[in-house]
């Protein structure tokens, strides 16, 4: 059977084998099926079907053997494929036994040597070449690929326990335990602060995380990562662990549709769920040219590498003595720096910090030593107050007064009653505010420069809430 027919058609031949060439709009992600094959499903149309698009049911032996790396408005050809019907919803399953597929580049290509074929492809080429020229001729004409999308978000206004699709490049995959696989995603944008519920009591013994997944990532897999805008973790519903992520190809933009938002550790992260669809997107693409024209806009900006969630400007609370020539950068800048030793400036949230209440600041010697936790869209880190740097940053505040005790609590977010000598709820959810500080790397092990690498806050005071300072004024 050589015949192609439009998928109008082959909706209307339910329980026959049919020939079918179509534009793909979507991908799912590869996956163990519930027997002993590898399965995926994909979505086609054509000028008879623009909309919606046919569902194409794939079953084969091996998951290398499924379609791989489609990109949005590929073409592809399907030979014997059987149509059915689920309720009220008519689809096409491809057979292992007697079914085959092609897979062509899209509207931009001249060539007709399919990518990808499978086993029991047999090309009629003059059939086939004119099929896809007129395919390609559609799309260049000016048609839209629909996926149906209403809640595409960007990672900017993400809101926790909330489904979307994203529009994102793929920066890395990784196994993280077991068959757990996490990919590690981008859009350019910063993600909102979120409420940090960890409670200080336990930050000693029971640290808030720097990142989710459970062995942190290299600094040369780090260095991959855009110095500005959230790397967002996308894991795997529990239910859902044989998903082929590891078959994901990083580096290329994708649409993924049919995530969840959700907020673990007081960190953003999304989950695959079992319908979640992924398709490879061209570099010409409409959305993928969107976003990177954005991203690229930052850096002309005045606001650079500052993150966009403390506009127009941070809390005021800290004061530095870094010029104000300095740039902001990031804390992946930080990270990411070539340089083992270095001075930075940044806007950051303090998230946690050991020890948190003011009369345990100082050792019985008398010395100050801190630890912050830090973070900003792009990363978290650990960083120290000590000794003169810490002096200079409690400068406004000699002694472990009750006003000291209210601006550390507004440093952390904790809130605060009219009574200034209130010390706070540990446990309580927090807010904290984005600060002005200046950080400096340093190494303690000259034989493992890098591995030994650590953050202290320098050159930097805390200053306090506008309306305590005009207080203190007053008063003096």
């Amino acid at each position: 059977m050589s015949r192609f027919i439009h998928i109008a058609d082959a909706m209307a031949s339910l329980n026959q084998k049919v020939n079918l060439i179509g534009v793909v709009t979507e991908s799912g992600i590869q996956r163990k099926s519930k027997g002993t094959d590898y399965y995926v499903s994909i979505r086609i149309v054509d000028e008879s079907r623009p909309s919606p698009a046919l569902p194409v049911n794939f079953f084969t032996e091996t998951m290398d053997k499924l379609p791989q790396g489609i990109t949005e408005g590929d073409i592809i050809l399907l030979s014997k494929v059987l149509m059915k019907i689920h309720g009220p919803d008519v689809y096409a399953c491809f057979n292992k036994k007697y079914s085959s597929f092609a897979l062509y580049e899209g509207k931009n290509s001249t060539s007709f040597e399919p990518y990808q074929c499978s086993d029991k492809f047999c090309p009629i080429e003059q059939v086939n070449k004119k099929i896809i020229l007129d395919l390609r001729k559609w799309l260049l004409a000016g048609h839209q690929i629909d996926a149906g999308l209403t809640d595409l978000l960007q990672l900017e206004e993400l809101k926790e326990g909330v489904g979307f699709s994203l529009v994102c490049k793929v920066l890395h995959v990784c196994e993280t335990e077991g068959d757990h696989w996490m990919l590690f995603v981008w859009d350019g944008t910063d993600t909102p602060p979120v409420a940090i519920k960890s409670n200080l009591e336990d930050e000693k013994e029971n640290p808030l995380p720097l990142q989710l997944e459970p062995i942190p990532l290299s600094r040369d897999v780090l260095c991959t990562f855009p110095p500005v805008g959230t790397v967002l973790r996308v894991t795997v519903d529990s239910g859902d662990v044989k998903l082929g992520l590891n078959c994901i190809k990083t580096g290329r933009w994708v649409k993924l549709i049919g995530l969840k938002c959700e907020v673990r550790s007081s960190l953003w992260c999304a989950v695959l769920k079992s319908f979640t669809k992924l398709c490879y997107l061209s570099d010409d693409n409409d959305l993928v040219f969107k976003h990177e024209r954005s991203y690229n806009g930052r850096f002309s900006s005045r606001r650079g590498h500052k993150v966009f969630t403390c506009f127009p400007c941070h809390s005021g609370l800290t004061e530095t003595s870094c010029s104000r020539k300095v740039p902001f950068i990031t804390l992946m800048n930080v990270l990411t720096y070539p340089e083992v030793t270095y001075k930075y400036r940044c806007v950051v949230r303090v998230v946690a910090t050991v020890p948190w209440r003011v009369s345990d600041f100082r050792s019985p010697s008398k010395v100050y030593k801190i630890r912050l936790t830090l973070e900003d869209p792009t990363a978290r880190i650990r960083a120290f107050l000590y000794k003169d740097d810490a002096e200079e940053f409690f400068a406004r505040f000699p002694s472990p007064d009750d006003v000291l005790t209210r601006e550390w609590n507004a440093l952390l977010g904790i809130p605060n009653t009219d009574d200034c000598s209130e010390v706070g709820d540990a446990s309580s959810s927090r807010h904290p505010p984005w600060i002005d500080c200046c950080l400096k790397s340093y190494y303690i092990d000259k034989n493992d420069v890098w591995g030994s690498r650590y953050y202290q806050i320098f050159s930097t005071t805390l200053v306090g809430r506008p309306q305590a300072a005009i207080r203190r004024r007053t008063v003096c």
